[in-house]
């Protein structure tokens, strides 16, 4: 009877054994655990990545609006100016008056308006069998 218990103890010590050595020592398994924590690095880099584009386009939009301001501020700054220290020369000559004022339409305006033409649904000029420079 104890060479029967001792039997199974051994049976099931070197089923633990095994399943150690086959979890420990496959070398497929490392691999995939390397490349999952490799995976897993990259995906926090790209993030940082990501927030720190953002993050740099959200301050380089903030600097470019506050640019845009000072300009404003200046232009009108040269009109006043130029208009109270030189007022005997005629608007058309005072580069900074108003009547030379002329507000440039930002690309996002532009497109805005073309976007509200529909598009034609011709060509310019004739095409195809009807075009008159059209040689047999």
């Amino acid at each position: 009877m104890t060479w029967e218990y001792a039997l199974i103890v051994g049976l099931v010590v070197g089923l633990v054994i095994g399943a150690l050595a086959m979890r420990f020592g496959n070398r497929k398994l490392r691999q995939q655990t390397a490349l999952q924590q490799e995976l897993n690095k990259n995906k926090a880099e790209l993030e940082a990545y990501r927030q720190e584009l953002v993050s740099h386009f959200s301050h380089s939009a903030e600097l470019l609006e506050k640019m845009a301001q000072d300009y404003r501020q200046f232009q009108k700054h040269m009109i006043k100016s130029s208009t109270t220290l030189l007022p005997d020369i005629a608007g058309s000559d005072n580069p900074f008056s108003y009547i030379n004022y002329k507000p440039t339409v930002s690309e996002a305006d532009q497109e805005r308006l073309s976007a509200d033409i529909p598009p034609r649904d011709y060509s310019e000029g004739a095409s195809g069998l009807f075009r008159p420079d059209r040689r047999d």
